[in-house]
């Protein structure tokens, strides 16, 4: 990584420094303007956003604008310090991380349904559970925009919960460069630079580099270097050409576990919590079944339970159970894409834009270690590997069983070719806009995955090989390497899912006070899936023929808005999209004729805007759903024991209804604010086929704040900003009635942020103190535990601008 670092810092520096550029001043000033205007007609941005073109790929203010869109501008992203997606989701009602990622990248969920990830609207990658999954970069990011339910008639094959735009930074004919250094807590120091400017009257560039360091809260360990690059071409007033590329490479450690909740069943106890049984409560199995307790160690066994066993993480401080063993998630991203923008005429327009991706990962994760203290499964209590670890006759009360390691490899190829064409025109008073465009995507996914268990894991041919984790609070760890612990390769496969679609959509402005979206398109997925054999050992082992599925039908949005006063509109959006039912999972042969995932979503909004269209708030009443869905048939053993019997059902839905506030607003020269709220119910179908169940890891409510305050103060010959903001996260479950915490959860926190940032000339100097009441928190929920959040924390951002 030493001479990637060096040749990154010798690129970027000579790019900076002495790369030709032309003065603003010699710039057509025509050009220049039309260069501004049409830098995107999918989401122009100021500094209170009021328009955006993700939801139509029109200019469209948000006011009559008939859809759920929110959009985060970099000024607000640039005083919070942020430098991931991740923490950029505190701007942005519904959007927070998956419940049961396995803490790996940015799998994040809209409304508490999955998400699309794109860059300029073209695929940056989607929720692919907690397989692989990178982790996405602010540094070459000008703004967010996310369009809430399905969008597959603009942006193909797409999730159910939204689309995550990340609007990337172009060329600019004005000389602009930029040097920006950060240190922070944990040893934490990055390097950045930024260089645009005209290289001729028709030609721009852009060179965006960053190198980043941490050792990480928690020794949780994040290295990451990205280069950007790009080429705008303006022959005329009418079109241009632009030639972009991105190089990330990066490693981030994985916490699968964080603090674990214990497995404590109170429900096997008439309910009694674990702070109300005593040792005779902790009955052995009446039949004599499952591990057989002693007095002395059921005695030992209620000693250790303190009174949240079973329901939240038993905190482990400021470490936890993350194993040498464990592997950090190494992504390698690479992306290509060519954008021609055409104004054939003043009414008539067209977007095309070609992109290659390719994305490659490698990671160790640790995804077993139970803490079994009590519970009942099949019908025994203390089941022989659910129960507490006893060895040679002495009891481990805090031992964790069914330890499993996985080793995984992939690499996901993707093409994208969109094409949108827009005309203009008018009908008396009326005007209208017709989008006819077309999208083709390839992507193929090529997977490994490897695992060593401890002993709980057996068979006829093989037995685990790992040595019991005894006690959660001080590990013993391994000492040697994945390999010598005889790993079962567990997957082998080649997936690749191929999509087309044209559609036709119509914006209508039938008056000032009414806007109307009629969009309708023709969706179809095909995927195949190569079973290539895993290792002898395993059920199911032998390579299988290959199996393939293909799926189309009928897309569509409806959409309507009503401006009864200038700064009050209301709309109301009715829309069904597709994806692949399984992006990642294999194809059946039971599975070939089942259809696609469907989704249906229905918004009914209320937007307010005021102070000179300085301040945006939108009020959002939803009901989304995704159908169709795989989940398991609570008869079905397996394919010999019960032949006749299927093993998934597909009637059922993943659905969501509540209600999301965004407000943005820039009241005056001092203060400027950013809040949003959700309150949401999310439900799934549950594994063994129940009645749908609360959705893991999805809050009920969630707010964050962020409000800025500019003026002279204490003497300074410039204007000072302070800035504070608080989050608060509701609670969210982890539980699994499968492991023994069916109520298991993540408690609600709430946390204050703060930041002070002053310019003098062309420097600017910039201080984050986050958690400033060195709260205890779990910023995400894993799957039974939760994640903690950093303690308090600084960061200090000095840059210089030319």
């Amino acid at each position: 990584m030493l001479p990637f670092r060096l040749s990154l810092l010798a690129v970027a520096c000579s790019s900076t420094l002495f790369f030709p550029t032309v003065q603003a001043e010699t710039i057509d000033s025509e050009k220049a303007d039309n260069d501004i205007e049409r830098v995107t007609v999918y989401g122009r941005q100021n500094k209170v956003v009021m328009d955006s073109g993700l939801a139509t790929k029109s200019n469209m203010s948000l006011m009559e604008t008939p859809a759920a869109v929110v959009v985060v501008d970099k000024q607000l992203l640039d005083s919070q310090g942020l430098d991931d997606l991740q923490g950029a989701l505190r701007n942005i009602s519904g959007v927070i991380q998956s419940g049961n990622n396995y803490g790996i990248g940015d799998n994040i969920v809209v409304r508490g349904l999955g998400a699309n990830y794109t860059y300029d609207g073209m695929y940056g990658g989607a929720g692919l559970g907690n397989s692989f999954n990178p982790t996405r970069s602010l540094t070459n990011v000008d703004a967010i925009e996310v369009l809430k339910g399905p969008a597959t008639g603009l942006y193909g094959m797409g999730s159910a919960g939204g689309v995550i735009n990340l609007i990337e930074k172009k060329p600019q004919f004005v000389d602009h460069k930029e040097m920006k250094l950060e240190i922070g807590q944990w040893n934490t120091k990055s390097l950045f630079l930024d260089s645009t400017g005209g290289i001729t009257d028709e030609v721009a560039y852009r060179f965006v580099g960053k190198t980043a360091r941490s050792d990480g809260f928690r020794g949780l360990q994040n290295d990451r270097d990205e280069v950007y690059g790009s080429i705008k071409f303006v022959p005329s007033t009418t079109q241009d050409i632009m030639l972009s590329a991105a190089y990330i490479n990066d490693a981030l450690a994985v916490d699968s576990i964080g603090d674990p909740i214990r497995s404590f069943n109170s429900n096997d106890l008439n309910g009694k919590k674990a702070s109300e049984v005593t040792w005779e409560d902790l009955i052995n199995d009446p039949s004599g079944k499952g591990t057989q307790l002693t007095e002395e160690q059921r005695k030992q066994l209620v000693a250790s339970l303190r009174p949240n066993d079973g329901e939240t993480p038993f905190r482990l401080g400021g470490t936890g159970l993350i194993s040498p063993l464990s592997k950090a998630n190494k992504g390698e991203e690479l992306r290509f894409k060519l954008t021609h923008s055409y104004h054939f005429t003043d009414n008539l327009f067209l977007n095309q834009q070609l992109q290659y991706r390719d994305y490659k990962t490698g990671f160790t994760r640790q995804t077993g270690a139970y803490n079994y203290v009590y519970m009942k499964r099949n019908g025994i209590i203390h089941e022989t590997e659910r129960a507490p670890l006893v060895i040679d006759g002495k009891l481990h009360p805090f031992a964790a069983r069914r330890q499993e390691y996985r080793r995984v490899n992939a690499d996901e190829k993707s093409w994208q070719y969109f094409a949108d064409l827009r005309y203009d025109f008018e009908i008396g008073e009326m005007n209208n806009e017709i989008l006819v465009n077309t999208n083709y995507e390839d992507r193929e996914i090529d997977l490994t995955r490897h695992s060593i268990w401890d002993q709980d894991y057996k068979n006829e041919d093989y037995t685990g090989k790992l040595p019991y984790i005894l006690d959660i609070r001080n590990p013993n760890w391994p000492t040697k390497s994945f390999n010598d612990y005889d790993p079962l390769l567990t997957a082998n496969y080649l997936k690749s899912v191929n999509a087309w679609g044209v559609g036709v959509q119509h914006v209508g402005y039938w008056t000032e006070q009414i806007t109307t979206r009629i969009g309708v398109a023709f969706n179809e997925i095909e995927q195949t899936y190569k079973h290539r054999g895993v290792d002898a050992r395993m059920r199911s082992a032998a390579p299988k023929p290959e199996a393939d599925n293909k799926d189309n039908g009928v897309t569509y949005n409806l959409g309507i808005t009503y401006m009864p006063f200038e700064n009050m509109s209301i709309f109301a959006n009715h829309a069904k999209g597709r994806t692949a039912y399984s992006v990642l999972g294999s194809i059946g042969v039971d599975d070939q004729k089942r259809e696609d995932s469907e989704s249906i979503s229905n918004d009914l909004g209320f937007r307010f805007k005021g102070f000179n269209d300085q301040l945006l708030a939108s009020l959002v009443f939803f009901k989304t759903a995704r159908t169709n869905i795989q989940y398991g048939n609570k008869d079905y053993e397996d394919e010999n024991a019960t032949p006749n019997v299927p093993q998934f059902f597909y009637d059922k839905e993943e659905k969501t209804k509540g209600v999301e506030l965004d407000v943005n607003a820039l009241l005056n020269d001092q203060w400027k604010f950013n809040v949003n709220a959700l309150y949401q119910d999310a439900y799934e179908a549950t594994v063994k086929g129940d009645e749908a169940g609360k959705k893991k890891g999805v809050p009920r409510v969630t707010a964050s704040t962020w409000i800025t305050y500019t003026n002279t103060l204490f003497g300074l010959s410039n204007p000072l900003s302070l800035s504070a903001g608080v989050k608060y996260m509701d609670k969210r479950t982890t539980g699994s009635k499968y492991f023994g915490v069916p109520s298991g959860y993540v408690p609600a926190y709430t946390v204050v942020d703060t930041a002070a940032s002053y310019q003098v000339q062309n420097w600017s100097f910039k201080l984050n103190l986050n958690n400033l009441f060195n709260k205890y928190y779990y910023k995400k929920a894993l799957f039974q535990g939760g994640l903690p959040g950093e303690e308090r924390n600084v960061k200090l951002t000095v840059s210089y601008k030319l």
